[in-house]
């Protein structure tokens, strides 16, 4: 016997009938605006059974023919017609449904204007009718039609106020059923989206590649709530919160969307922005609301994404204070642990921004635990490519773990980009299958921009972004400390890009005196060939001398690495709006001093090597003017065997490019 049961429509996985559209409200709005419309139009028509004729009809065709025995004006507004007795039987035999079967009843009625207005006329047809036609009698009659009455006196009007009073509460969201979140009296109320347990959400722990060890801890908080006793045995007490810290792009919200995803609890999932509102005391307002729903959904999990919009440090400047979001922030600490000291909720926040973050904030008993999600590694980077390649149609010959090695420095979102960009420029040439050659397109694409085949410059111009490409080469080649060359291109790229060389950076994350002047001289290496080759410089190194001045910078006032300054850092990263320096202006004098020398020696050094090696410097610029791509099988082929060996692939830092700018501007 089969189960009556109603069984879960196909490719719906979450076991639960599909529900149907939702019912809309304004239909028994617009139902009642009918029926009130055909009511008064039948009230109007009550009493009123027989046919309607005009006043013209009934003159000439039935008071000049002297068949009219009398008339009655009813209400001032319709007059009924009665004829004489063979008259109305002869009607009857000729149309029972026009006229009324019952003798003593009307034949017909019209319509009139007014009494006055019917006497007028009635006179005037009196006087042209024939002598012999005998004048009938007219009667005045009042009738009384109670439902009429009623509707046109008081109750009409109420029910057109009481369903205009339920469309403006229901567009205010109040009042009304299913009054929208967003109307003004629900504006104190939380905006977080509920995830409950039976809610599809289709991100899981398995999409979450490359961050090992925070789904460790995501998933430990995870158990705190679903087995509690666990813990708490040993007088332990289940943490509060958990900060999720990383760099744009690395994973962090989509960790927090695999926790909604595998999480067996209710997951209140909110935006720090969704705080902040128009009207003074919102931000707190919601707050109080967001965990008073999470109080009745005890165990559960909030999460806040971008909490630095409302989370950020108070009272370091007045100038820039904001009364409104330092009363949400405080609200916020108030819920997290204050007196009530709520059980069973588990505050989940990320951010990029944990410097700015107030350290109320920060201390145990809110968020006792800071989860780091950095850059990937190279095996993390592999992983990552293994879930972004699933749904992609790649060759067989695809090597993913060079891949993983050509990207050091990208993150998660970098990733997906460039297998969407891969998948794409695949696309574009009509091919089936995505291969190798398509990521490395697409990998330059993501790097320096979009390639500009069409972009006109002259050959002056493009000598000159071959030399400035191979200075940055053979400084690079011929350094030892210097990344190396994985290749290097003169085809223009990006906003303003008209040349590019791209490096492997090391795999280190201390660096230093001597690696770092390395980097400067490698960075110096196209302006230096233009001096040494062309006797002047262009614009083209804007970007290499930006770089170059934060690295200088960082090396005399931050890491200590000149003697004159000394063994002092001048850092402080909590003072994002500070308006004075931390030193002197003697001080900063030196600073500038020791800079511009540094400068100036590793600029001697990059032209001193250029020179030693400017064979090789004429030799790649001449290819690279032919092939406008050199990669390093080329510079071996064309300079030989580096030096020195090559290092493993970096796993903290981006990939170094020194790029020839179109303006002194653009980057």
């Amino acid at each position: 016997m089969e189960d009556n049961k109603q069984k879960p429509l196909p490719g719906n996985d979450n076991k639960t009938p599909r529900k149907g559209p939702r019912f809309n409200i304004y239909w028994v709005y617009g139902i009642i605006f009918v029926a009130l419309i055909v009511l008064q139009f039948y009230t109007s028509n009550v009493g009123s059974a027989t046919a309607t004729k005009s006043f013209q009809e009934f003159r000439d065709e039935y008071l000049y023919q002297g068949k009219v025995d009398h008339v009655k004006v009813i209400n001032g507004s319709e007059v009924e017609v009665f004829l004489t007795g063979e008259n109305t039987k002869q009607a009857d035999e000729k149309s029972p449904s026009v006229f009324n079967n019952n003798s003593t009843g009307p034949a017909f009625s019209f319509k009139i204007g007014s009494d006055e207005q019917f006497r007028d006329d009635m006179s005037d047809a009196l006087k042209a009718k024939p002598a012999n036609v005998k004048e009938p009698k007219v009667y005045y009659d009042v009738r009384a039609n109670w439902l009429r009455d009623v509707l046109n006196s008081f109750l009409l009007p109420i029910i057109i106020l009481v369903a205009m009073w339920f469309l403006i509460m229901r567009k205010m969201g109040g009042g009304a059923p299913g009054g929208g979140a967003g109307g003004i009296f629900n504006i104190g109320k939380s905006k977080a989206q509920l995830f409950e347990k039976g809610t599809r959400v289709n991100i899981t722990f398995n999409d979450v590649a490359g961050l090992d060890e925070a789904k460790v801890e995501v998933m430990e908080i995870v158990d705190f709530l679903k087995n509690p006793k666990k813990y708490t045995a040993l007088g332990g007490k289940i943490p509060k919160g958990a900060l999720l810290v990383g760099p744009p792009g690395t994973g962090k919200t989509l960790l927090a969307k695999a926790v909604a995803g595998e999480a067996q609890v209710p997951f209140f999932s909110m935006s720090g922005s969704d705080f902040v509102e128009l009207f003074v005391g919102v931000g707190a307002s919601r707050v109080r609301d967001l965990f008073k729903q999470a109080r009745e959904k005890a165990p559960c999990i909030v999460f806040i994404d971008e909490i630095d919009a409302i989370g950020r440090a108070r009272g370091k400047n007045v100038v820039m204070s904001n009364d409104e979001r330092e009363n949400t922030l405080n609200q916020l600490l108030v819920e997290m642990d204050g007196f009530s000291g709520d059980s069973g909720i588990i505050v989940l926040a990320a951010t990029n921004r944990p410097d700015v973050l107030d350290t109320a904030l920060l201390r145990p008993g809110r968020f006792d635990r800071q989860i780091s999600i950095d850059i990937p590694d190279v095996k993390g980077r592999e992983k990552i490519f293994e879930v972004h390649l699933k749904p992609i149609k790649k060759s067989k010959d695809l090597n993913i773990t060079k891949l993983a090695v050509q990207t050091p420095g990208f993150a998660g979102a970098d990733i997906a980009n460039i297998c969407n960009e891969a998948a794409l420029i695949a696309a574009r040439k009509g091919k089936e299958e995505v291969d190798m050659s398509d990521f490395n397109d697409a990998i330059d694409r993501v790097i320096g921009g979009l390639e500009k085949k069409n972009k006109i410059i002259s050959p002056e111009e493009k000598k000159v972004i071959a030399f400035h490409e191979a200075g940055h080469a053979i400084c690079g080649w011929f350094l030892e400390h210097a990344h190396p060359l994985i290749k290097v291109s003169i085809v223009p790229r990006g906003v303003a890009a008209l040349g590019y060389a791209q490096y492997l950076p090391k795999e280190q994350y201390l660096y230093t005196l001597e690696q770092m002047q390395d980097q400067m001289v490698a960075l110096f290496g196209g302006r230096a060939a233009e001096q040494i080759i062309f006797g002047k410089v262009s614009t083209g190194a804007q970007n290499d001398l930006e770089r170059i001045t934060k690295m200088s910078y960082s090396m005399v006032s931050i890491y200590g690495m000149n003697e004159k300054v000394g063994n002092v850092s001048y850092y402080d990263g909590n003072q994002e709006y500070a308006t004075t320096k931390p030193y002197s202006e003697e001080t900063a004098k030196i600073i500038d001093e020791e800079v511009r020398a540094l400068i100036a020696e590793q600029y001697d050094r990059a032209k001193d090597l250029l020179r030693e090696h400017k064979q090789h410097l004429n030799a790649l610029a001449d290819e690279l003017l032919k092939k406008e791509v050199l990669y390093k099988d080329d510079l071996e082929r064309l300079i030989g065997k580096r030096p020195y060996e090559d290092m493993s692939p970096n796993e903290g830092i981006p990939p170094v490019t020194g790029t020839i700018a179109e303006n002194p501007i653009a980057s």
